[in-house]
């Protein structure tokens, strides 16, 4: 039997200040906990030890396509039907789509493809680094975390980079929960991204380019079956997904230097232990919260609990990479722990397939940072941060820095 719904507010206040309090208990508690969603007030299940979360990962009675779902189960989740037109991509598909989607992208993302990029990589590091004003303060995020990984697959895509406002606005409405039950920002949200992509792609079908965009309509031409909606979708991914999850994990993990000077001045006076450095980041504060949405087709018994036919589950990676079972003494953030086997990019045929991308922006975002500014530290007091609301995304709203 799970736990009442009421005894774990992954909502409140309580939950955005100390969510590990929360997730601990629950881990004591419960194997699969039953909360409900704030606007809607619908039923989800939640898993946050280390195991479960493995094995809910790899469970393929639990599928991603919503579209599977009758239309009432679906829409208690779903209200804003228009949001169809952007996410039917790789993470929300199952085999054999998702088999087929992952392997048009899947050539971008080799080991290779991505040690190519590092010469680009640090030549924006260190461009943003310069425009840094000499002795002063900057919101890290801002000037530093946000621009860089969206400049990469940017880049990568052959998206116009002028448009990274535009992209930041819409990606923080639409991976963040309805602040009430009016949805129309939310899909005014998704018509406008939806409209902007299309275009996009109107226009690289009309003019190729060498990016990975233009490779995408090809593969399309030579009959790999990819429906206009799914190259929007695939593109809308890629974009919001390649950036977003660099974002917060290079903003989280200089937070987490700066909570811990002594690792700090470890990693400053030996660079070499920056890959280390980078999986604690992942492992002690990753950029996502929660999985995205799996669903029961019909009642389904999990760690012997029934799952209801059309409800929602999904796993807490922030817990699952705090659980003592998997850990020896989990709130230590040690840049040399070994061995590290955290879960921030997940498990099983969804592992994120830009996890190689992701950490080699971080390891040379952060090593650069921290040897080019050695008097780096915050610039308010701590309990002054804010954390993002919300299930998916684990992140903070700023990082105000001094040097």
């Amino acid at each position: 039997m799970s736990a009442p719904a009421h005894r774990f507010d992954l909502w409140s206040p309580e939950a955005r200040v100390d969510p590990l309090s929360i997730y601990a208990r629950m881990r004591r508690e419960t194997r699969v906990a039953r909360v409900l969603s704030p606007t809607q007030q619908v039923p989800m299940w939640v898993v946050s030890r280390y195991r479960d979360t493995q094995e809910l990962l790899k469970d393929a009675r639990f599928i991603k396509d919503r579209y599977k779902l009758a239309d009432e189960d679906r829409l208690r989740y779903f209200r804003v039907e228009e949001i169809g037109q952007i996410d039917k991509h790789m993470l929300n598909a199952d085999p054999p789509v998702h088999t087929r989607l992952r392997s048009l992208v899947s050539q971008a993302f080799t080991m290779r493809r991505v040690e190519a990029l590092r010469p680009r990589i640090t030549a924006i590091t260190q461009r943003l680094l310069e425009a840094f004003p000499p002795g002063g303060s900057v919101d890290l995020l801002e000037a530093f975390a946000f621009p860089l990984p969206l400049t990469v697959i940017a880049e990568l895509l052959g998206v116009p980079l002028e448009d990274q406002d535009r992209f930041r606005e819409w990606t923080t409405t639409l991976l963040s929960p309805p602040r009430s039950s009016n949805l129309e920002p939310l899909r005014k949200t998704v018509v406008q991204f939806q409209q902007y992509l299309q275009d996009f792609l109107d226009r690289r079908r009309a003019e190729p380019q060498d990016d990975l965009t233009s490779a995408l309509l090809a593969a399309e031409e030579q009959g790999d079956r990819l429906t206009p909606v799914e190259l929007t979708s695939m593109v809308f991914l890629l974009l919001v997904a390649g950036h977003e999850t660099t974002v917060n994990l290079v903003t989280n993990g200089v937070w987490a230097l700066l909570k811990h000077p002594d690792q700090l001045e470890r990693l400053r006076g030996e660079p070499s232990l920056i890959e280390s450095a980078v999986e604690e980041m992942l492992r002690y504060c990753g950029p996502v919260r929660h999985t995205t949405s799996r669903f029961a087709l019909e009642d389904t018994e999990f760690l012997g609990q029934v799952i209801p036919a059309g409800q929602m589950i999904m796993a807490s990676l922030l817990s699952a990479n705090h659980d003592p079972e998997q850990f020896a003494e989990p709130e230590r953030f040690d840049i040399t722990r070994t061995p590290n086997r955290h879960l921030s990019f997940g498990v099983g045929i969804h592992f994120c397939l830009g996890a190689p991308l992701s950490r080699l922006e971080a390891m040379i975002a952060i090593n650069l940072l921290v040897q080019r500014l050695p008097r780096l530290r915050l610039a308010v007091e701590p309990s002054t941060l804010r954390w993002r609301t919300g299930l998916l995304i684990h992140g903070l709203e700023r990082l105000p820095v001094a040097f």
